[in-house]
C-alpha cells in the first residue's frame, strides 16, 4: 500500500513496490488474470518479462497439456508465474499436483478448493490467491488460508457481481487488508487506475480484458477486432443466460440466441458442448456429470445451466480459439469499450508504470 510517511526520500518506483510484489516476486503490482483460452504460455511469459505476474489458464486444458504449458513458460522466462483452476473441474487434483511438482509460485481460483487442498498448496510453499466478489467471501477465504485476495467489481468480465469496484474494493480492504494483500480488478487498464486502486488501499491491480487485447494474446485477430469495435462500455452486458450465474459479455449473435432460447433448446446446446468438452479434456462422461451435479448442488442452477457451466470453456473456445466471434461467447470487462489499441505486454506495463509515476508526481506537486 501507499505509505505517505515514506515521503520524498523514496523514488517513484519504490512506491510501486507493495506487499503483492514482495509476495509474488514481481517488479510491479500488475497481475494478468487467467482467462480461459487466452492466458497461454506466451502471454504469461510476456507479462512476467515485462515485470508483471501472469496466471496460466488451467481450467480449460487436460493435465498433460497443462504440464507442457508450465514447462513452456519456464523456457520463455525466469519470472515467477501462477496457474488458475477451479475446484469443480474433473482434473483439479491433478492440476494441483502439477503446480507443486514444478514449484509454480501461485495459484488463483474463484470457487474455493476447500481447506485441505489450500493447506496442501500452502505446505508446498504455493501462494493462494482467490478471486472474490463480496467482503464476506474475502473473510472466509482468508480464514481458509488465502495469502492474498483479488476483488472483482461489477465492471469486470466473465462471472461478476453487481457492486462497482469503487465501492467493493475499499470494503474488502477494510475487511481483510490488514491481514493479506488485496488486489483490485474490474475496470482497470492504465496507470491512473493503478494509483486509484492503491489510494483505495489495494496493493495492486489485476487485469484480464486489457491483457486479452495485447499482441501476445493468442486470441484470433477477428475476435480481437470484435472487442476493439465495441466502443460503448454500456453494450457489454450482464447476463445469466449461459449458466444461471451473472456474467459480463459482449452481446453478439450467439448470446442473443441463448437469451431467447427456451429450456429444451438450452439443454440441447449444453449437452452438445458438454460432449465436445469431454472429448477435448479427456474427462469421462461420469466426471463431467459429477462436475455439473456439484455445481447444481452448490447453487440454484437448472440441469441445463449446470451442464453448461461445466463445459462453458467449449462455448468460449469458438470465439477465443476458432476466431468465430459470433458463434461463441465473448467474456469481457466494460473496459473493452475504452480500449482501441493492441499493445505488447512490455508496452502495456512500461506505459502503465510511467503513467502511474507521473500521477504520483502530480499529486505530490499539488501537496507542496
Amino acid at each position: 500500500m501507499l505509505n505517505p510517511e515514506q515521503g520524498e526520500k523514496h523514488t517513484m518506483s519504490n512506491l510501486l513496490e507493495t506487499r503483492i510484489t514482495r509476495l509474488l516476486g514481481c517488479r510491479y503490482p500488475v497481475i494478468q488474470t487467467a482467462m480461459g483460452w487466452v492466458a497461454d504460455p506466451t502471454l504469461v511469459a510476456g507479462t512476467g518479462n515485462a515485470g508483471g505476474f501472469g496466471f496460466l489458464a488451467g481450467a480449460t486444458i487436460p493435465p498433460a497439456e497443462m504440464e507442457a504449458d508450465i514447462l513452456k513458460v519456464k523456457s520463455l522466462t525466469d519470472a515467477n508465474f501462477g496457474v488458475n483452476f477451479h475446484m469443480y473441474q474433473p482434473n483439479a487434483a491433478e492440476i494441483v499436483d502439477l503446480v507443486i511438482k514444478h514449484k509454480v509460485k501461485a495459484v488463483s481460483y474463484s470457487r474455493s478448493p476447500g481447506k485441505d487442498m489450500v493447506s496442501k498448496l500452502k505446505d508446498a510453499g504455493v501462494v493462494c490467491m482467490p478471486t472474490i466478489g463480496l467482503p464476506k467471501h474475502a473473510i472466509k477465504a482468508v480464514e481458509m488460508g488465502a495469502d492474498a485476495v483479488t476483488v472483482q467489481g461489477g465492471e469486470g468480465g466473465g462471472h461478476t457481481g453487481s457492486v462497482p469496484t469503487t465501492l467493493l474494493l475499499p470494503q474488502v480492504v477494510d475487511a481483510v487488508g490488514a491481514q493479506v494483500p488485496v488486489l483490485g480488478a474490474g475496470g482497470f487498464k492504465d496507470g491512473r487506475g493503478l494509483i486509484a486502486a492503491m489510494a483505495f488501499g489495494a496493493d495492486g491491480i489485476a487485469m484480464g480484458t486489457r491483457f486479452l487485447l495485447t499482441k501476445e494474446s493468442p486470441v484470433p485477430e477477428a475476435t480481437k477486432q470484435r472487442y476493439l469495435d465495441c466502443k460503448n462500455p454500456g453494450e457489454i452486458i450482464v447476463t445469466r443466460a449461459l449458466d444461471g450465474i451473472q456474467q459480463r459479455m459482449i452481446l453478439n449473435r450467439f448470446l442473443g440466441e441463448l437469451e431467447r432460447a427456451g429450456g429444451l433448446k438450452k439443454l440441447l446446446i449444453a449437452l452438445r458442448n458438454g460432449l465436445a468438452f469431454r472429448k477435448f479434456t479427456g474427462a469421462s462422461i461420469f466426471g463431467l456429470l459429477q462436475s455439473a451435479l456439484a455445481m447444481s448442488k452448490d447453487g440454484e442452477l437448472t440441469p441445463a445451466q449446470a451442464i453448461m457451466s461445466a463445459n462453458a470453456p467449449m462455448i468460449i473456445q469458438k470465439a477465443m480459439v476458432d476466431g468465430r466471434p459470433d458463434d461463441g461467447v465473448l467474456p469481457s470487462g466494460q473496459v473493452a469499450g475504452v480500449i482501441d489499441t493492441l499493445l505488447s505486454c512490455e508496452e502495456l506495463i512500461s506505459g502503465l508504470v510511467a503513467e502511474a509515476e507521473a500521477q504520483l508526481q502530480r499529486l505530490q506537486a499539488q501537496g507542496k
